[in-house]
C-alpha cells in the first residue's frame, strides 16, 4: 500500500493524503475481507453475480455519515432484490452494532474495515495518518467490474444519493 496520493480530499478544507491505488469505472473491483458487527469475516465475493452499493464513512458515529447510513437503509427498500448494499468504515464492530440498534439500521451490511484496512487500502481511500476512510460510494456490477465511484472531496459534504442509486438500479438492470 505504498501508494500515496494527495489532494483528492480535504476534512473543513484541509488536505488529506489517501493510500492505495485510484480506481476508476470500468476497474476490476478488488475483493476485499472486512468483518460483520459479529467480527465475522465478510468478502466483496460472497456477493460475486450481484450488484454491490458500498458506503465508506469515516466514523458511523458523526452526523454526516449516521446520516447517508440512514439515508441508504432507507432507499435500500426501493431497490432491486440482487443490491446488497454495504456501509464501511474503521468504527469498531461494537460501535456499528450499537449504532444500528439504535437507529434501526437493518437492511445493510454494515462492516468494519478495522482489522488490516483491506477495503480502504484495495480501493485507495485509506487517509494516510488517520486510519479512516474517505467518504466514498461505490458501485460494483455483476460482472465484478466498478459502475460508479464517487469519491466526495470534503470529507464533511454528503455523497450524491440520487447518482450512486441511479447507478445501482442501471447496474442492476444491465
Amino acid at each position: 500500500m505504498s501508494l500515496e496520493r494527495s489532494g483528492v480530499v480535504t476534512m473543513q478544507g484541509r488536505p488529506l493524503d489517501l493510500l492505495g491505488p485510484e480506481l476508476k469505472v470500468g476497474d476490476e473491483a478488488p475483493d476485499f475481507t472486512a468483518v460483520d458487527r459479529q467480527w465475522k469475516g465478510v468478502s466483496l465475493s460472497d456477493h460475486a453475480g450481484k450488484v454491490v452499493l458500498i458506503s465508506a464513512v469515516p466514523s458511523i458515529d458523526t452526523g454526516v455519515c449516521s446520516m447517508q447510513t440512514k439515508r441508504f437503509n432507507q432507499e435500500a427498500a426501493g431497490l432491486p432484490e440482487d443490491v446488497v448494499l454495504i456501509t464501511i468504515s474503521q468504527d469498531l464492530p461494537f460501535a456499528l452494532d450499537r449504532f444500528c440498534g439504535a437507529e434501526g439500521v437493518d437492511r445493510l451490511l454494515v462492516l468494519s474495515d478495522h482489522v488490516d484496512a483491506q477495503f480502504g487500502g484495495s480501493y485507495g481511500v485509506l487517509i494516510k495518518g488517520m486510519r479512516l476512510l474517505a467518504r466514498s460510494v461505490w458501485v460494483i456490477g455483476r460482472d465484478g467490474r466498478i459502475a460508479y465511484v464517487q469519491i466526495v472531496p470534503e470529507l464533511t459534504d454528503h455523497p450524491d444519493y440520487d447518482a450512486a442509486l441511479a447507478a445501482a438500479r442501471q447496474a442492476a438492470s444491465a
